[in-house]
C-alpha cells in the first residue's frame, strides 16, 4: 500500500486552501490530493441540489476518485471533512485503505446543535455572511495564543466563500447519522488528531474514536484548538508522516 495517494478534504467554512501550511512537507513524501467541496472554494453547487446530505458530497469524492482512476487512498478530513469521510465509509468502505481523522468526532449532532447551524444557514442565505460568520466562529476555532497572521487568513478563508455553500454544508452537517458503527467495523490503520483546546470537538470526542476503532492511534496537538492544520501545522504534518512511514512505507 506504500503507493496510495493522501486525500485530505478541508473542515467547514474553508477550502482546500487550509491545507497550504502542511503542502511542501507531505507532497515531499506522499502524493497529495485536497479538493474543494462542493458549495465551498471553486467547486460551485449542483443546479439541482436535493435535501442536503453529506452522502453526496460523498459521492462527488468517489467521482472524483473514479476520474482519478484510483481504486483506494488514504483518506483524510478535518471536522467537516472528516463527517464527509465517514460518510464516505458508508457506501464505499473498500475505498480506503487508510483513515486520518483530525479534529471532528462521530457522533451526530445535539438537537440544539443541529437546530443553530439550521439557524446560522437561513441567515447566510438571507444576509450573506460577511464579518458575522468569522465572528461568530473565530474565537471556537483558534486558540489565545494564535499569531495574529493565522487569525487574518482563517477570517480570509471563511469571508471568500458562497453564502449557498455555506448554507448547504451546515443543513448537511446538522442532518448527519452518528458514525460509530462504521468505524467500529473498519479495519484500516487510522489516525485520530485533536487540538489540545479543541472546545468544538475536543480531545474526549477524538479518544472516543480511536477507542472504536480496531487499529488507530491518537495524537493530540499540544496548545492548538479546533483548526489544528492552520494553527499547528508542523505538528500536524509531522503525526501524518510519521505514521505514514511506519504504516504505508517500505
Amino acid at each position: 500500500m506504500a503507493d496510495l495517494p493522501l486525500v485530505l478534504l478541508h473542515a467547514y467554512p474553508f477550502d482546500a486552501r487550509m491545507w497550504n501550511p502542511l503542502r511542501e512537507s507531505l507532497t515531499a513524501r506522499i502524493r497529495l490530493i485536497t479538493p474543494d467541496q462542493r458549495g465551498l472554494g471553486r467547486t460551485p453547487l449542483p443546479d439541482t441540489v436535493r435535501e442536503p446530505g453529506l452522502a453526496d458530497a460523498a459521492r462527488d469524492l468517489l467521482a472524483l476518485l473514479d476520474k482519478l482512476q484510483l481504486d483506494r487512498v488514504v483518506l483524510g478530513g478535518c471536522s467537516l471533512g472528516g463527517y464527509v469521510a465517514m460518510a464516505l465509509l458508508r457506501i464505499a468502505p473498500e475505498r480506503v485503505g487508510g483513515l486520518v481523522l483530525i479534529d471532528t468526532r462521530a457522533s451526530a449532532d445535539s438537537p440544539e446543535a443541529a437546530r443553530n447551524r439550521l439557524v446560522t444557514a437561513e441567515r447566510a442565505e438571507s444576509e450573506g455572511i460577511g464579518g458575522w460568520l468569522a465572528d461568530s466562529m473565530l474565537p471556537n476555532l483558534l486558540s489565545d495564543k494564535a499569531p495574529a497572521d493565522v487569525t487574518r487568513s482563517v477570517r480570509d478563508l471563511i469571508e471568500s466563500q458562497s453564502p449557498s455553500g455555506v448554507a448547504w454544508a451546515l443543513r448537511a452537517m446538522a442532518a448527519r447519522p452518528d458514525s460509530f458503527d462504521v468505524l467500529t467495523g473498519l479495519d484500516v490503520p487510522t489516525l485520530v488528531v485533536v487540538g489540545e483546546e479543541d472546545s468544538l470537538t475536543p480531545p474526549e470526542a477524538a479518544r472516543a474514536m480511536a477507542d472504536a476503532l480496531p487499529d488507530s492511534e491518537l495524537v493530540v496537538i499540544a496548545g492548538a484548538a479546533h483548526l489544528t492544520p492552520l494553527e499547528a501545522p508542523g505538528a500536524v504534518s509531522d503525526a501524518i508522516v510519521s505514521w505514514w512511514e511506519r504504516r504505508f512505507s517500505g
